[in-house]
């Protein structure tokens, strides 16, 4: 095989049936790059919890994490569905990364009500999922009129995130959920003419891995309410509750949610994968928020927090 068939291969359908499918070296890193835009959305609540402002904070959060989670899910049911790891998905890959790390740069000033960069860092991620896309449509007879689909469902609400930048604040909050189903829309509609090839015990490997790691930043908080507990003139006992609370918070929520083989639960016909699939977008900002309720309750005990102002 010469270079440049080795770098360039028609991104065809993997076998949803595939034997042994597990997670890549490269999908592992995206991963971790999201993840940096997670601890930056909990590290806003928390700011914003300890600063007396938890209304704001929780509706900015939940919008935040939207953005990070949404371009996650979209990435992650693609290269299920047609992961060829040739040279310009490696590439594309990396485009995918740097958005995120944007995405991530500008949440600190997402919470204070400037969305530039978090747009930027969408639009960089949608636009190689759209040339994904398009690479599909014209190597998969058989998909074709769903990958053309995605790729001008993408492009057509993007276009809508962009206008987002410049509306009201008076209408900020109903904008912004009217895109938000129209994201979910895409799929849907897009997937109609013919269900794309993911993989069952792929999918829920990578919600899996991803579910562990946004708990980490959990565990993160835990281990500096242990260093005010330990190096502080604080109240040792009272931190020391939460350090317990939060350790027994995490483990529980593993157990929880690995009772099940969720490869099993969503490769079977009594759950829907769009709503398994979306359904998570609760799971994960509801994990993420608690490493940022742990460490706004020690901010409490040391005596860093302002009266609430809800």
């Amino acid at each position: 095989m010469n270079r440049t068939s080795s770098f360039i291969r028609p991104l065809v359908p993997r076998d949803p049936h595939e034997p042994h499918r597990v997670a890549t070296p490269l999908e592992l890193l995206t991963d971790l790059c999201f993840v940096v835009a997670v601890a930056q959305a909990a590290t806003g609540l928390h700011h914003a919890i300890s600063e007396g402002h938890a209304a704001s904070g929780v509706g900015h959060f939940a919008m935040a994490f939207f953005a990070i989670w949404w371009t996650w899910l979209n990435f992650t049911w693609f290269t299920s569905a047609y992961d060829n790891d040739d040279g310009i998905a490696r590439l594309l890959t990396i485009f995918q990364i740097l958005g995120s790390l944007v995405l991530a740069a500008g949440i600190v000033r997402f919470f204070n009500d400037d969305a530039l960069l978090i747009i930027v860092g969408y639009v960089i991620m949608r636009i190689a999922l759209v040339i994904q896309w398009l690479r599909v449509s014209r190597n998969d007879p058989e998909h074709a009129l769903t990958a053309r689909r995605y790729a001008l469902g993408i492009v057509l609400v993007q276009i809508g995130w962009i206008g987002f930048y410049f509306v009201p604040s008076a209408i900020y909050v109903p904008t912004f959920l009217v895109l938000v189903l129209c994201e979910f829309a895409v799929p849907i509609w897009s997937e109609k003419p013919g269900m794309t090839p993911w993989h069952p015990h792929h999918i829920a490997e990578r919600y899996s891995l991803f579910f562990i790691i946004v708990l980490g930043e959990t565990i993160l908080s835990t281990t500096i309410a242990i260093q005010d507990a330990v190096d502080g003139e604080h109240p040792a006992a009272q931190v020391t509750y939460v350090v317990i609370g939060g350790i027994l918070i995490v483990f529980s929520l593993w157990w929880l949610y690995f009772q099940r083989n969720a490869g099993e639960v969503i490769g079977g016909d009594n759950v829907s994968p769009f709503v398994w699939g979306f359904g998570h977008y609760f799971i994960f900002a509801a994990a993420a928020a608690i490493g940022a309720g742990l460490a706004s309750r020690v901010d409490f005990w040391t005596h860093h927090v302002t009266a609430a102002r809800w």
